[in-house]
């Protein structure tokens, strides 16, 4: 049975992006302290004291956007928190994925635990037991233009109220209502400000960018492991790994230094190593820093003001914390720097194919002529980096109008985290590629020689899940057990020189 660990939030940074991942995906629960719920009614408390009176508050007694000058009497104001959810709720499938709404809905209750928000202690104990009774609001995946995520947000707390929808098991869309009645749990209404304060900020791209980040790290140590092993096959020059090389550059240095020691002294071919063979550690340096400046974002996503009106030394004041463009531009650039450490493993799985660097049959093939060895795979590689050059496009950019009147700026958040998504996807999927092939050459040639025993011992993993002999057969079958063998965290500490860094929580 697998034991989940528990960990009682005392202040609202204790809620930070390594425990918004474990509620992703279900390795921790949260319980919310007695004293953080009791700081958490003192500025609930303030709120509603400051929102007593004839002053007007935006999306508390006015409309919202072209309509925040419509005043709203006393029995449109007790209906107006939960309204706010039902006509924003526009969206449809695709949904996101069941951990990246986990995700969202852990970064809304760590931004709601913000005094600024003036969310009540009851709201935040219950988003507490949506995490903890694993109900998961269905949250539209795309079309959500407009300033922050106030779609998506809609359809979060449409199924707070029981009347949204949530995901099942299988990942499809079923009643809140019925799903939070099995779990023991009653709808919530949303009180004064509530509403309008849970429509505000940009909580999903903020989870979906936690969980993006860990991927990348996971993923960045992979690399290492398997082009260490590639280098090892085609026996390539070590000049590229020379520590002289990381000069003034301290992730190129530890890039360097894990794989050097995972290279191992075994024989060289060459005099020189195939570019993209060269290029590779470079490659994973620049993501290296991509991924520590998406940290830092997260982490001024979590920390900051995000409400608008947000609750601020007894007034209410309009602010942007809606945009996203902090996190989008981060999103960003890691997105464009895993496109092209993509495109560099579909060059170093095409130089495996090719017998006069390998010394191995053409194609990697058991039969040359009769078997087509990994000519289809490399084929597959290159379709996904194909594919993956579309989303490297910076999703900052395309404002247009769509308040009738009001100005209104996209930050296109969660176009940014589908961008980022499917970078993590794609580059995984192509590492399996080139980690097949390498379990091929293996299977051909021998393993490789002179390499570090945690290499050999994680090529030994592979090689356990995949079917005996190197002849041609349904490849995606073992494409799909590496993968999944990737996600599951294979060789994360391999290259023990990076571990510091790919274990890294901020």
């Amino acid at each position: 049975m697998t034991v989940v660990a528990v960990h009682r939030i005392r202040r609202a940074d204790d809620l930070g992006p390594a425990l918004i991942d474990g509620l992703a995906r279900g390795t921790c629960r949260v319980t919310l302290a007695p004293e953080l719920l009791a700081d958490l009614a003192v500025s609930r408390a303030e709120t509603l004291a400051d929102l007593a009176g004839d002053q007007p508050v935006y999306g508390v007694n006015t409309g919202m956007g072209a309509m925040a000058d419509v005043r709203l009497d006393a029995e449109a104001r007790d209906r107006h928190q939960n309204t706010l959810m039902a006509g924003r709720a526009v969206g449809s499938a695709p949904w996101l994925r069941r951990t990246q709404a986990r995700a969202m809905l852990a970064a809304r209750l760590r931004t709601l635990l913000h005094p600024a928000a003036g969310a009540s202690p009851e709201l935040c104990r219950f988003l507490a037991d949506l995490l903890d009774a694993d109900v998961v609001p269905a949250v539209p995946a795309h079309g959500s233009g407009a300033a922050g995520e106030i779609i998506p947000l809609a359809h979060l707390g449409a199924a707070v109220l029981g009347s949204g929808q949530v995901l099942d098991a299988r990942g499809d869309a079923v009643d809140a209502g019925s799903a939070l009645a099995a779990a023991g749990l009653r709808p919530r209404a949303f009180a004064a400000k509530e509403g309008v304060a849970f429509l505000e900020g940009v909580p999903g791209l903020t989870g979906c960018a936690v969980l993006a980040g860990r991927d990348a790290r996971l993923l960045v140590a992979q690399v290492v492991v398997v082009s260490s092993a590639a280098q090892a096959l085609v026996h390539a020059s070590r000049d590229p790994l020379h520590p002289a090389l990381g000069h003034g550059d301290d992730e190129l240095l530890a890039v360097l230094a894990a794989s050097r020691e995972l290279r191992g002294d075994g024989p060289v071919r060459a005099l020189q190593a195939p570019v993209s063979f060269r290029v590779t550690a470079p490659a994973l340096a620049v993501v290296m820093r991509a991924v520590d400046a998406l940290d830092a974002a997260v982490g001024r996503a979590l920390a900051g003001v995000t409400d608008s009106p947000a609750h601020v030394d007894g007034r209410f004041i309009g602010t942007a914390g809606f945009a996203g463009t902090d996190l989008a531009a981060a999103a960003g650039a890691l997105t464009t720097a895993l496109v092209h450490l993509g495109e560099v493993g579909a060059a170093r799985l095409h130089r495996l194919l090719d017998d006069r660097i390998t010394g191995l049959p053409r194609q990697l093939s058991d039969a040359p002529g009769l078997h087509a060895g990994m000519a289809a795979v490399h084929k597959r590689a290159v379709g996904v980096a194909h594919r993956l050059r579309r989303f490297a496009v910076p999703a900052l950019v395309g404002a247009m109008e769509t308040s009738t009147g009001q100005e209104d700026v996209q930050s296109f958040g969660f176009e940014a985290a589908e961008c980022l998504t499917v970078a993590v996807d794609g580059l995984r999927d192509i590492l399996a590629c080139e980690l097949l092939a390498v379990h091929q050459a293996g299977a051909l040639g021998g393993p490789p020689a002179g390499v570090a025993g945690a290499l050999a011992a994680a090529l030994g993993q592979v090689a356990a899940i995949l079917p005996a002999g190197a002849g041609d057969r349904p490849f995606g079958r073992d494409l799909d057990k590496i993968i999944e063998l990737l996600t599951a965290g294979w060789a994360r500490n391999a290259p023990s020189a990076l571990a510091p860094w790919s274990s890294h929580a901020r």
